[in-house]
């Protein structure tokens, strides 16, 4: 029965493309997306990394009448638990817990891996999961650095795995709608896009050095990260802002709207990128910036600027996240959700197009953000079906990911990097390539 499975799976995805609808459509529910050809069989998956973020990612794949999350996959055995009884709440089947995500990848019914676990185990993860012959749904960011972002490529294209990064509102209705007016000129051309985020976030104070707890797996949490001491103010959530582990808000956040500004302008890589800013609200272990903004420019005459504020909320064009694409006859405002709005250059708004959530949830999910982001995991199993276009395949996901990654680089160089617009690498600054990559643990290099 497993063989006949995968086979039919494989056969789909090379003969039958153009049966594909491309995700979950208006008017669709479980029922008509049964009948479609071989919607019944489900993909199975693992989630790696299942706290916070991951509960909510992986409990959408559960979510989905064409998925079974096969394993659940963490090195926080309280965590692993608790998704492992929500799964089973509201599946009623209960996935296998294995604390080595590299075990259940050794699993010849495992169709796919789900990785939300810490940045720094996104492209070596990746990398191991296309190797054991398994499909990927990446989080953001594609990768902790510009190098695994293109080992994660060359992983991807040698053997020939779906990769879907997690910018999810590449597959908003509205947002999409929102980046096709735009390419259809309704603001004429776009030459400025501003991003943002803003935050209230807390000091994480000085961190104490202190036995790893009974319940974490520390040695497989850090994984190809150089080891670093056990301290109090690290897992789960506050490694974002250590360079060993994470990247700052910069992509932590940044990234989903600069891909939009990146979409929205049309462009791939800059020419010139510089950033300023510095850990300013708090005295403490907090290394990354807390206040940044970072300054993209490009070859066909257009910018992207992203402005983070971690420590300090207060809202831009009324939303704590969002870009603005400047025109020249006026622009077009992207905020949290699936809507968008734009305005004439006398600042009037001429267009304002508000979340429609009924529309879109075939399901009537309770969270609409869980049902919007239940559009992009039907597009990932599309093209693992029938071959469908991602709407987020790992080279545009590695593109954005690079970009703030740069801006990441500036930063800590000090100063403007001049970028082959070709390929988006550095030229003519050895201080600054030293970042574009990291120093691992020995014996945990990501290969491809």
């Amino acid at each position: 029965m497993e063989n006949t499975r995968r086979e039919f799976i494989k056969k789909a995805a090379l003969g039958t493309a153009a049966l594909s609808i491309g995700g979950i459509l208006p008017g669709f529910n479980p029922k008509s997306y049964g009948r479609i050809l071989g919607a019944n069989d489900r993909i199975m998956v693992a989630a790696m990394g299942v706290n916070s973020r991951g509960m909510a990612v992986g409990s959408n794949f559960a979510s989905q009448p064409n998925c079974e999350v096969l394993y659940c996959c963490d090195v926080d055995s309280r965590a692993s638990q608790k998704f492992s009884a929500a799964i089973e709440k509201l599946t009623k089947k209960k996935p296998k817990e294995q604390g080595d995500f590299r075990k259940a990848l050794e699993d010849k019914d495992l169709d796919a891996l789900i990785v939300t676990a810490p940045d720094h185990w996104h492209a070596p993860a990746a990398i191991l999961a296309c190797k054991a012959g398994k499909h990927v749904y990446l989080e953001k960011p594609a990768s902790h650095n510009p190098n695994e972002g293109e080992l994660v490529m060359a992983a991807a294209k040698k053997y020939n795995k779906i990769l879907q990064m997690g910018n999810q509102r590449r597959s908003w209705p509205n947002v999409i709608a929102a980046i096709n007016e735009i390419k259809a000129g309704v603001i004429g051309r776009p030459y400025f896009a501003k991003t943002w985020y803003t935050n209230n976030r807390e000091s994480i104070g000085i961190g104490k050095p202190t036995a790893v707890p009974e319940w974490l797996n520390y040695d497989l949490w850090q994984g190809p990260a150089p080891r670093r001491a056990y301290k109090d103010n690290v897992v789960h959530y506050n490694w974002h802002w250590f360079w060993n582990w994470g990247t700052g808000e910069a992509l932590n956040n940044g990234t989903h709207m600069v891909d939009l500004a990146r979409w929205g302008l049309g462009v791939d890589y800059p020419t010139r990128v510089t950033s300023s800013g510095g850990r300013y609200r708090y005295q403490d272990d907090w290394e990354t910036p807390d206040t940044q903004v970072i300054n993209l420019e490009f070859k066909n005459n257009t910018a992207i600027s992203w402005e983070g504020r971690s420590c300090n909320g207060k809202p831009i064009e009324g939303s704590s996240v969002g870009v603005m694409f400047y025109g020249e006859n006026g622009s077009l405002f992207i905020g949290a959700g699936n809507a968008y709005t734009i305005y004439n250059l006398k600042n009037e708004v001429v267009k304002d197009v508000k979340s429609d959530n009924a529309a879109i949830d075939p399901r009537n999910l309770a969270n609409p953000s869980q049902a919007l982001d239940a559009l992009h995991i039907q597009n990932f199993f599309d093209a693992i079906r029938v071959g469908s276009k991602l709407n987020s395949d790992i080279v545009s996901g590695h593109q954005s990911t690079l970009l703030v990654q740069l801006g990441n680089i500036s930063q800590r160089t000090g100063r403007s990097l001049n970028i082959d617009p070709t390929n988006g690498h550095i030229l003519n600054d050895n201080d600054a390539l030293k970042f574009w990559s990291r120093e691992y643990q020995k014996g945990w290099e990501p290969k491809v």
